[in-house]
């Protein structure tokens, strides 16, 4: 009974640690999310079409609007 409890904790434990780590590894990657009129979104990565143009533009900006 308490091997089993242990092994169930210890898979519990493991898929919140994966989980928290895919998490953090996706919000460090800089990206850029156009919003169109109509309802639509676009969002920009490293290495998509138009990415090398935005992503230094708007990494000036939101610079300038944090005043560093």
């Amino acid at each position: 009974m308490r091997r089993s409890l242990a092994v169930l904790l210890g898979i519990v434990g493991g898929m919140l640690a994966g989980a928290a780590f895919l998490r953090r590894q996706a919000a460090q990657r800089d990206h850029a999310d156009l919003y169109f009129e109509d309802g639509s979104m676009l969002s920009l990565t490293n290495g998509s079409p138009g990415a090398e143009r935005l992503l230094p533009l708007a990494r000036e900006i939101l610079g300038k609007a944090r005043g560093t």
